[in-house]
C-alpha cells in the first residue's frame, strides 16, 4: 500500500529547477515513503523530457539543452537505483476501466487530457491517499476521485 502518487509537474519540479521546485523539494523531504511511479509514469516524464531537448533544438529560447536533459535522466535513474524511487506493477486494463469512468464524469466539465486522468486512476488503482501535482485541472479530478493533495 502507498500514501502517495505524483505526476508529471511533480518529477517535473523535483529534477529541475522552476516555479513549484522548492514546494516539491520541501514535500519531498518530508515523505516517509520512496516516491512512487509506474512504467506509464515514468514513460510520460522521460517523453517530457525529450519533448524539452526537441523544442530547445528548434529555438534556443525554448526548452533545455540535451546536456540537462541527461542530467535530469541521470538523477532520476540514481534516484531509482538507491530505492529513492520505486517502479510499481499495475493493472493496465483496471487503470484503464476506472479512467472511462472519470473522463465519463469529469472531462466535459473540467478538460481533463488522457495522461492526467491516467495517472489519477492509478493513484486510486495503487491505492494512494494523497496525489501529488502543481497542475490545477488534475488536482481538481484528483479531488473528485477522493484523493487529498497536498502540495
Amino acid at each position: 500500500m502507498i500514501t502517495h502518487y505524483p505526476d508529471t509537474s511533480f518529477l517535473c519540479s523535483i529534477y529541475r529547477k522552476q516555479e513549484f521546485t522548492p514546494a516539491a523539494l520541501r514535500f519531498r523531504r518530508q515523505m516517509n515513503e520512496p516516491l512512487h511511479f509506474t512504467s506509464l509514469l515514468e514513460f510520460e516524464f522521460r517523453q517530457a523530457i525529450e519533448l524539452q531537448v526537441w523544442l530547445n533544438s528548434k529555438d534556443k529560447k525554448k526548452g533545455y539543452s540535451r546536456d540537462e536533459a541527461d542530467r535530469m535522466i541521470a538523477d532520476w535513474e540514481s534516484d531509482v537505483a538507491l530505492g529513492l524511487n520505486r517502479l510499481l506493477p499495475y493493472d493496465m486494463d483496471a487503470v484503464l476501466r476506472l479512467s472511462l469512468v472519470y473522463s465519463n464524469q469529469r472531462t466535459a466539465y473540467g478538460g481533463h487530457r488522457t495522461l492526467d486522468i491516467f495517472h489519477v486512476a492509478t493513484a486510486i488503482h495503487l491505492g494512494a491517499t494523497h496525489f501529488l501535482t502543481f497542475d490545477g485541472r488534475q488536482c481538481t479530478l484528483a479531488q473528485h476521485a477522493g484523493l487529498n493533495v497536498p502540495v
